[in-house]
């Protein structure tokens, strides 16, 4: 697939049209990149209609750049879904299916966004979850995984983000159920600390949690990368609203619970196979839900315990949506706001006790979509918002574009400019998305591997028996299609209506042709 390349950047051109400039050399620097990710972050935003998301500051944001409300993940869980995007190749090139694959050491060869910019002149910067928690992956940038200084403990150095808390009493129980947990086993996720609460509202400042320290810090960095005549492109992963939801009681204060509406579709999918879903192990790690069953059980969670859930999230939500407006109010200040792109994006979606679960890790979209924002010097079309398909692996080439630098021959997503500049234009037909569904999680005990392919009208799953040690696909074992127009929360699987049985061979080969097939008609 042939890639275009502009020797400068788009703002660049736009600064020799305005300004009357006759070479490069007379311009300021290329535009530096803020790429923010946000951890479980679904569409839970003013700007995509959520009614009840207090999210000023995102939603702001929009206003001065592009909305893309049809963005799928390419897998719905954080290492896979960022292996991905990072290196604009899909899973079954990454060959980071599970939690735990480590990209870079199945690919050390590869050659990720920032290490691509790097190549191209900018000065790359990481503060928080851009890969995979602590995989911060020191090759990819000329300053790797930079923290508040309270949190350099030398037993916290592979501790994640998201599980401190205010409370004594909750650290010290944390401290030792840490304990003993690696006495049973040495290497663990979150390096066993991802035990406490599910929630926590402590009355406390911004900067008493982890991602306002953070946030403090980015600000001092910014401010020091804004005396360089480099251009900058940083990584900044915020790890709220990913559990638990501890953050400022001032944020749960904002919301009236009883107003907060329960999930539109709490069962299963009607007709839907023993193995689509996880089985919430993720929120069963917290305090008060060990016991929790498995979604395709008999297991259904209290309505009050639901609404504190919900209730955690949305105020996470609005937690990092101030923040990320005390960042952009700050790049104002010290002038290089209008020189830089800034994209937000959610890595998957969560669910909120939709399809009877919490958490991510299926083929549905409540987790395949995902919000992306982009926000950039002199955009055209302010505002718009597009409701074309795009895929988060599209971002890589996107940014190398607007960026001015050449974009690799071997991405495996398509720049979506042309989409910015046109909205309503037709783009993909079809976003690609799987999820290795291992046997200790699914509810019939077994192996599969379900590829999931979403066009504007249908989204349809093929799961297939997986051989995880060589990874390869065997038979297929079940099928799924729902008809996103008149079922969006998904709640029958009509893969067993025989007249939709052309249909069916339809998506199948679809599927089977993969995204090559769907890039827009421009794509040569």
């Amino acid at each position: 697939m042939k890639k275009k390349f502009f020797p400068y950047s788009l703002f660049t051109l736009v600064f020799i049209i305005l300004n009357g400039c006759n070479s490069p050399k007379e311009v300021i620097k290329k535009p530096n990149v803020l790429f923010i990710s946000i951890d479980d972050l679904r569409t839970t935003l003013g700007v995509y209609g959520d009614s009840i998301a207090i999210t000023p500051h995102i939603d702001q944001l929009a206003t001065e750049g592009t909305t893309f409300r049809h963005t799928f993940t390419q897998v719905a869980v954080c290492a896979p879904s960022r292996a991905s995007l990072m290196t604009g190749l899909r899973p079954d090139s990454t060959r980071v299916w599970h939690l735990g694959d480590k990209f870079r050491e199945i690919n050390p060869a590869a050659v990720t966004m920032p290490q691509h910019f790097a190549k191209n002149g900018y000065h790359t910067v990481n503060l928080g979850k851009i890969f995979h928690n602590y995989m911060p992956d020191s090759i990819s940038w000329d300053e790797p995984d930079l923290r508040p200084s309270r949190y350099k403990r030398k037993d916290w150095l592979k501790r994640d983000g998201e599980t401190f808390y205010i409370s004594e009493e909750i650290n010290a129980s944390q401290a030792k159920k840490r304990d003993s947990l690696l006495k049973l086993r040495p290497v663990r996720y979150a390096d066993g600390w991802n035990t406490g609460p599910a929630w926590e509202a402590a009355a406390v400042h911004d900067t008493m949690y982890y991602d306002g320290a953070q946030n403090e810090l980015t600000k001092k960095t910014l401010t020091r990368l804004a005396a360089s005549d480099t251009p900058f492109f940083m990584g900044l992963g915020y790890f709220r609203p990913h559990l638990p939801f501890a953050v400022p009681k001032k944020y749960w204060d904002l919301y009236d619970p009883e107003n907060i509406p329960l999930a539109a579709n709490p069962n299963v999918p009607q007709y839907a196979p023993g193995h689509t879903m996880n089985s919430m192990y993720e929120l069963r790690h917290y305090d008060g839900f060990n016991d929790i069953g498995h979604p395709q059980s008999s297991y259904r969670m209290d309505e009050d315990t639901s609404r504190k859930l919900k209730h955690g999230y949305y105020a996470s939500v609005s937690y990092v949506d101030t923040l990320i407006g005390n960042l952009i109010s700050h790049m104002k200040e010290i002038g290089i706001y209008e020189n830089t792109i800034i994209i937000i994006w959610g890595d998957h979606g969560w669910k909120l006790g939709d399809h009877n679960s919490w958490g991510k890790m299926t083929n549905y979209n409540i987790d395949l979509k995902v919000p992306m924002i982009i926000r950039y010097p002199n955009q055209e079309n302010k505002g718009a918002q597009t409701f074309e398909i795009t895929e988060l692996i599209d971002m890589f080439p996107s940014l190398c574009e607007l960026a001015g630098i050449e974009t690799p021959d071997y991405m495996q997503g398509t720049s979506f400019v042309p989409l910015i500049k046109d909205p309503e234009r037709e783009w993909k037909s079809a976003a690609f998305s799987q999820f290795h569904r291992r046997p200790k999680v699914s509810a019939d005990g077994k192996r599969y591997m379900g590829y999931s392919i979403n066009t504007k009208k249908y989204h349809y799953i093929e799961w297939y028996k997986w051989n995880h040690k060589i990874g390869t696909r065997g038979d297929l074992k079940s099928i799924e299609l729902f008809d996103s127009e008149l079922d969006p929360h998904e709640t029958i699987n009509i893969a067993g209506n025989e007249t939709l049985s052309d249909t069916i061979k339809d998506l199948s080969k679809q599927l089977a042709n993969g995204w090559q097939k769907a890039v827009p008609d421009y794509v040569e």
